[in-house]
């Protein structure tokens, strides 16, 4: 069993201890398709994420003052705000999502059942990650269908062609390319620029993981990129202001 096996035996086990979902409680008056609208823009849009660990990574920041970093992270300049929100493997929470003002979030956990998604917007996310390594085509459709009763984008990740397939047959309308395997967790930018020539003009293209520095940016921007994804190395920074201003900045 791989990585990403266990954190969806553990997804699974959690679900089904979950008491039944609310649905009045996800409501639709959010500002519509949020994630979208930022992305759209004519800038370098990072969307700067919050997550207190990993498995590749272990203990990034134990507790995070959500509040805090995603100010420094709205100051420096950022489009959005990513949260994973996985207990157990990453130590996230989706009461995080409520507490960043300001700027469209995503929701970032491993997708199984309608349910999670409810759960998402009830708890205020403006998108929600669905992994292709976990759903297949007609799932993803169904997904996505469901967010759009809510005015809640979808963000569709992969990491290789036979996932993007899947994400482009499933409608996906934001498709965020994952540098990172989920399965052993190497990193290769590459993975970006294959995958972005096979994407369909009027997706929007996210690049996702192992980005650090400006001139990966500028590279996965020549690659055909709207946004990028950035999370570690933007939360071990002492000024996350200016570490994401180093990203964004046109001079």
């Amino acid at each position: 069993m791989t990585i990403l096996d266990d954190i969806v035996a553990s997804t699974r086990a959690r679900l089904a201890k979950e008491p039944a979902i609310d649905r009045t409680a996800a409501d639709n008056t959010r500002s519509p398709f949020a994630l979208t609208e930022a992305l759209r823009q004519n800038r370098i849009n990072v969307i700067a994420e919050i997550k207190s660990a990993s498995p590749s990574a272990g203990s990034i920041v134990e507790n995070p003052n959500v509040e805090a970093i995603a100010a420094e992270y709205k100051a420096g300049g950022a489009a959005a705000i990513s949260i994973v929100t996985e207990p157990e493997f990453f130590h996230g929470s989706r009461e995080w999502i409520a507490r960043v003002n300001g700027l469209p979030v995503l929701m970032k956990d491993f997708i199984v059942d309608e349910s999670q998604l409810i759960r998402g917007v009830a708890a205020g996310a403006s998108a929600i990650l669905l992994l292709a390594s976990l759903l297949d085509a007609v799932q993803i459709r169904d997904f996505i269908a469901c967010l759009d009763e809510y005015k809640c984008d979808a963000l569709v990740e992969v990491h290789d062609e036979a996932e993007l397939e899947r994400a482009i047959g499933g409608g996906a309308r934001i498709i965020g390319v994952n540098n990172r395997n989920l399965r052993d967790f190497s990193v290769d930018l590459g993975a970006s620029e294959r995958l972005a020539k096979q994407i369909p003009d009027g997706i929007l293209r996210v690049a996702e993981s192992g980005i650090k520095t400006r001139a990966d940016v500028d590279r996965l921007r020549a690659a055909g990129f709207d946004a990028f994804l950035v999370g570690e190395s933007l939360l071990r920074q002492n000024d996350r202001a200016a570490a994401v201003r180093q990203l964004v900045s046109e001079t």
